[in-house]
């Protein structure tokens, strides 16, 4: 009996809490139709969002918008996500028990707007810092500290993240297998993968 109520319990809370489901709205208000938001990420400064369709945002994220950040189109964000557009932990260093009076500009302190490329993919567990932007289909691997600019098609590795590929090379091969899907690919991408790029 006891795994009964198990199994319809955990039911009930995948229904409820973790169900992703599509739709939601742009800063004007208008429809974004095919975006998806877990309802157990934490966005903190709604306003800066500026959000565009067909993105995926997965369990468990971390998305401070306050000082702006622009996700655009088919951008996926996997899960334990880490994106902050400012840092007080210096300020706070230097102020003391000040730090919560105090008026005026703030020593130290960090703020920076982010932007996300389209048709990024963010890996689990990654941490994008203030300033950062992303060009478009970029993967960042898993457990990696973005910090800076990131060009178009590269793949990021480590802490701090560093180029370590090229998407475009797996592109390709894809495309070579599935040529249907280059017209697809060359409307978000602007291009078609070449084969120099597989070997660059």
């Amino acid at each position: 009996m006891r795994a009964l109520l198990n199994r319809w319990r955990r039911r009930l809370w995948r229904q409820l809490f973790f169900r992703m489901l599509f739709g939601e709205r742009d800063r004007a208000g208008r429809p974004l139709p095919h975006t998806r938001i877990a309802p157990s990420t934490c966005i903190e400064g709604e306003a800066g969002l500026d959000l565009a369709d067909h993105v995926f945002i997965g369990q468990f994220n971390f998305l401070d918008a306050t000082a702006g950040l622009r996700i655009d189109e088919g951008v996926q964000i996997t899960n334990f996500v880490s994106i902050v557009t400012h840092s007080s932990h210096r300020s706070i260093r230097l102020l003391g028990r000040a730090y919560a009076a105090h008026a005026g500009a703030m020593p130290g302190y960090v703020q920076a707007a982010i932007e996300i490329g389209a048709y990024s993919f963010i890996g689990p567990h990654s941490v994008i810092e203030a300033g950062s932007r992303i060009g478009k289909g970029v993967v960042v691997c898993a457990h990696a500290r973005v910090r800076g600019t990131v060009p178009d098609f590269a793949i990021v590795a480590g802490s701090p993240a560093r180029t370590v590929g090229d998407v475009r090379a797996q592109d390709a091969r894809l495309l070579a297998q599935h040529p249907e899907l280059a017209g697809h690919y060359a409307a978000w991408a602007g291009e078609l993968p070449s084969v120099e790029q597989e070997h660059g």
